[in-house]
C-alpha cells in the first residue's frame, strides 16, 4: 500500500506541474499573439507609406517635364514678340507725321466702352458658381459601422462580421471597404485593433 500510495502522490505532483506549465504556456502564447498582431499591424501601415512614396516619386517626372515644357513655350513666346517688336522698330519713321499719330476717343465712344464694360461685370456677378457634388455613402458606412460597435460593446469583430450585420457581405469589395473604412477607423482611434482580423469599439 505505501509504494502505491507513493505513486499516486508522484503523479498528482506532476499533473500539478504540468498544469502550472500549461497556464504558464497559454499566457505566453497570448502575449506573442499580441505582438503578432502589432507587428502585422505596423507592417500593413508600411507598405501603405511606402507605396504613397512611391506614387510620388513615380508622378515627379512627370510634373518636371510639364514643367520645362511650358517654360520652354514661354522662351519661344518671348523671343518672338522681341523679334516682331525689333522688326516693327526698324520699318517704323524717324519722325511721326500727324496722319500716324490715331485720333482722340469721342464723348460717344467713352460712354459706349463705359456701358459694355458696365454689362460684362454684370454678366460676371449673375454667373452662378458651379456646385460641387459630394458622395455621402463614406460617411453614412462610417456612421453604420460606429453604431454596430456600439451594440455590440466590448466583442471582437472580424470585417465580415461587420459586412453581415449591415448587409453589405454581398462580395469581396464590399467587405473589402468595410475593412479599408475599419482601417481608417483604428488610424483616427475610434476603433482599436484587437489582433489580426480583429476589432474591437474604443472604450470612451
Amino acid at each position: 500500500m505505501i509504494p502505491a500510495s507513493r505513486a499516486a502522490r508522484g503523479i498528482e505532483v506532476t499533473a500539478e506541474s504540468l498544469h502550472a506549465d500549461l497556464g504558464r504556456l497559454e499566457l505566453q502564447k497570448k502575449a506573442l499573439e499580441r505582438e503578432l498582431a502589432a507587428v502585422a499591424a505596423h507592417l500593413d501601415t508600411v507598405h501603405r507609406a511606402l507605396r504613397a512614396l512611391e506614387t510620388i516619386l513615380a508622378d515627379q517626372p512627370e510634373a518636371t517635364d510639364a514643367a520645362d515644357t511650358v517654360d520652354t513655350g514661354r522662351r519661344r513666346d518671348t523671343g518672338r514678340r522681341r523679334d516682331t517688336g525689333r522688326r516693327r522698330d526698324t520699318g517704323r519713321p524717324e519722325t511721326d507725321t500727324p496722319s500716324a499719330i490715331a485720333p482722340l476717343n469721342t464723348p460717344a465712344d467713352v460712354t459706349r466702352a463705359s456701358r459694355q464694360s458696365v454689362g460684362a461685370k454684370r454678366t460676371v456677378r449673375r454667373t452662378p458658381h458651379p456646385k460641387v457634388a459630394t458622395d455621402p455613402t463614406y460617411g453614412r458606412l462610417t456612421e453604420q459601422i460606429l453604431d454596430y460597435f456600439a451594440q455590440v460593446g466590448d466583442s471582437d469583430v472580424r470585417a465580415r462580421d461587420v459586412a453581415v450585420a449591415l448587409g453589405r457581405a454581398t462580395d469581396s469589395g464590399s467587405i473589402n471597404a468595410i475593412r479599408s473604412t475599419l482601417d481608417r477607423l483604428v488610424g483616427t482611434s475610434r476603433v482599436r485593433r484587437t489582433g489580426r482580423g480583429l476589432y474591437r469599439a474604443r472604450q470612451s
